[in-house]
């Protein structure tokens, strides 16, 4: 079960875990199970953990007054889930977080991954290079939002993350590219007559 987690730590900090690092992590991290559409998060909790994927696919997203979603991220595999500023800050998130498929993930709190940080090299050295790789996410995600139109967000994100297609409903893509479904119908009809 730890596994993808042990692959994914010496992958990013370029190290490997020593047996007591591991057994470390294993003490630490706490397996969850979520249903599909089942939350993670609601909007107005605070987010006390961070989530690794073991299995399974997740949504952060928000919803406006007219009752419409707005998908900020996406999670899979081996990746992290959590509303970051909620979880690092320990303020109410605005966000709402549910999985999309039936789901696995290991769970730490802010203040036992700050503990593994101080004692475990490796998984320091994956944290600042995860924290790096989310803030360039960030930056292009913003970027992408304000700067190119429809068409070129689709391309991006088939280019970028070509799994995020299928794996999420047409309806989900199109919240998080910030256009209509129809809109996203539109574009997908005629990159295939290309």
């Amino acid at each position: 079960m730890f596994d993808a987690l042990f692959n994914y730590i010496e992958n990013y900090a370029k190290s490997n875990l020593s047996a007591d690092d591991k057994k470390l992590i294993e003490q630490t991290f706490k397996l969850r199970k979520l249903r599909k559409r089942q939350y993670y998060l609601q909007a107005g909790d605070i987010n006390k953990q961070i989530g690794f994927v073991l299995k399974g696919a997740f949504r952060m997203y928000s919803v406006d007054d007219r009752g419409h979603e707005h998908i900020v991220r996406f999670s899979l595999e081996n990746w992290w889930v959590a509303d970051y500023e909620s979880y690092m800050l320990q303020t109410p998130s605005k966000y709402n977080i549910d999985a999309v498929e039936d789901a696995e993930i290991l769970i730490i709190s802010n203040t036992q991954r700050e503990e593994l940080q101080t004692q475990i090299p490796a998984f320091a050295d994956m944290i600042k290079e995860l924290d790096k790789r989310a803030n360039i996410a960030t930056q292009n995600r913003v970027h992408a939002a304000i700067s190119l139109t429809a068409e070129e967000r689709f391309n991006n994100l088939q280019n970028t993350y070509p799994y995020f297609l299928q794996r999420f409903p047409q309806s989900m893509i199109a919240s998080y590219l910030g256009i209509s479904p129809e809109t996203l119908s539109r574009i997908r009809k005629a990159s295939v007559g290309r």
